[in-house]
C-alpha cells in the first residue's frame, strides 16, 4: 500500500470513528479473486480491511446491481448486526468509491481466534485434528447451530430483500437457472459434460417448491469460515455468495465441505469426535426445528456449484498469468470428484 493510501485511510478511519487514527502497520493477509483481506495496525487497535477484488465477482449475480462483493457483505453483516446474535465483527464503514483505497472496501474490527484449515484440510492438519473428540464434537455442532439459527431469522423483517429481484420467487429451481447460466458463460464454448449432465439430473430431480424453507442462505456456510475460540464460533465471515432460497442449499454446501474436506482431500478417516454427515443433518435439524429433508439432492446441487466456481477462479487464473492456458485443473480437481462420487 502506497504512503498515500495509508494516509488516506488513517484520515477515512478518522471520519467514522471520530477520532484521529494512524495506521501504522499494513499486513495483506490473502490476496482472493472476490477481495483481498488486509491487517490493519493502527492507532486505535487492530482492524481488519476487505478490499475487492479488480477480477469480475467470483459468484454469479443474485439481484441487478448487486455484483460488487465487498458491497453484499458489508449489506448482508449490517443487517445482521441488528437485532440478532449471529456472531459477527464489528463494522467500522463501508467504501464505494475509488478515491481511498483504488477499489470499493469496508472495514471491521479485528476478531482473535483461530480458523480451520483449508489446504491440507483441517481433518488432516491444525487446531482441529490435534483437539480432543469432545472438543470436534463441540465444535461441528456449535456451527451448525450457527447455521440452524442464521436460518431461523426472517429475511424480509431484517431487510434483505435486495438480494431477490421484484416479482421473482426464491425457488431452487431459480436458483439452477441462475448456476447452469453462469457455468455456460463461464466453460465460454469448452465442454464439461459431468457438470452440465449434472445440472440436467438436478432439474429433472428438484425437489417441490416449499415457501416455508425459504430463508437468508450464507452461501459459504463451513468451519473454516467461522472465527474459533475455545473451540466456540465467536465470528461468521464471507457472506459474498449470498442469496434468499430455501435452506437446503446451504446445509447441502456444508456437507459438500464436509465430504470434500474428507474422502476428496486426503483424510477419509474421520477424526474420533466427528460426527457423521447424517449426524451433522440430525443436528442441525434438531437446532432449527426445521422437518428433515433428503439431504442428498442439495449436497449433489452444491458440488456442481463447486465445480462452477473452480472454472470462473481458474479463468481469473489464466486471465492472471498465474496458470496457463491449457491447465486442465478447471475439468479434473477435488470438486469434479466430490460431484462424481455424489452421482455414482
Amino acid at each position: 500500500m502506497e504512503p498515500a493510501q495509508v494516509a488516506a485511510l488513517g484520515g477515512w478511519l478518522g471520519e467514522r470513528l471520530g477520532t484521529g487514527v494512524r495506521v501504522m502497520d499494513v499486513t495483506p493477509l490473502s490476496v482472493g479473486f472476490s477481495a483481498q483481506t488486509i491487517m490493519l495496525e493502527t492507532s486505535v487497535g487492530k482492524l481488519v480491511l476487505r478490499l475487492e477484488s479488480p477480477d469480475p465477482a467470483v459468484y454469479p449475480q443474485q439481484a441487478p446491481g448487486f455484483d460488487v462483493e465487498v458491497d453484499i457483505q458489508y449489506r448482508l453483516m449490517s443487517a445482521l448486526a441488528a437485532g440478532t446474535n449471529i456472531p459477527l465483527a464489528s463494522l467500522i464503514g463501508y467504501e464505494p468509491a475509488p478515491d481511498v483505497m483504488g477499489a470499493p472496501f469496508f472495514v471491521m474490527e479485528f476478531v482473535d481466534g483461530v480458523v480451520p484449515l483449508v489446504s491440507p484440510t483441517y481433518a488432516a492438519e491444525g487446531f482441529f485434528f490435534n483437539a480432543v473428540p469432545d472438543e470436534r464434537r463441540r465444535m461441528v455442532e456449535g456451527g451448525l447451530g450457527v447455521l440452524a439459527g442464521l436460518h431461523t431469522l426472517d429475511w424480509q423483517k431484517h431487510d434483505l430483500g435486495w438480494l431477490l429481484p421484484e416479482g421473482e420467487e426464491p425457488t431452487i429451481l431459480r436458483q439452477l437457472g441462475i448456476w447452469r447460466d453462469y457455468t455456460i458463460r463461464e466453460l465460454a464454448g469448452r465442454e464439461l459434460p459431468l457438470v452440465t449432465d449434472a445440472y440436467d439430473w438436478l432439474e429433472a430431480h428438484a425437489p417441490a417448491h416449499d415457501p416455508a424453507s425459504v430463508t437468508i442462505n450464507w452461501g459459504d456456510p463451513r468451519l473454516g469460515n467461522m472465527i474459533w475460540r475455545d473451540f466456540e464460533c465467536v465470528c461468521v465471515t464471507d457472506f459474498e455468495a449470498a442469496s434468499i432460497a430455501p435452506f437446503g442449499m446451504d446445509l447441502g454446501w456444508w456437507l459438500m465441505f464436509d465430504r470434500w474436506s474428507h474422502e476428496q482431500s486426503g483424510a477419509p478417516r474421520r477424526l474420533e469426535g466427528e460426527p457423521t454427515r447424517e449426524e451433522q443433518a440430525a443436528i442441525y435439524f434438531a437446532r432449527s426445528g426445521r422437518s428433515p429433508i433428503d439431504t442428498h439432492w442439495y449436497e449433489t446441487f452444491a458440488a456442481a456449484r463447486y465445480c462452477s466456481i473452480v472454472v470462473r477462479v481458474m479463468n481469473r487464473t489464466v486471465e492472471r498469468g498465474l496458470m496457463p492456458a491449457d491447465n486442465v485443473y478447471w475439468r479434473e480437481n477435488q470438486s469434479t470428484a466430490c460431484l462424481e462420487d455424489l452421482l455414482s
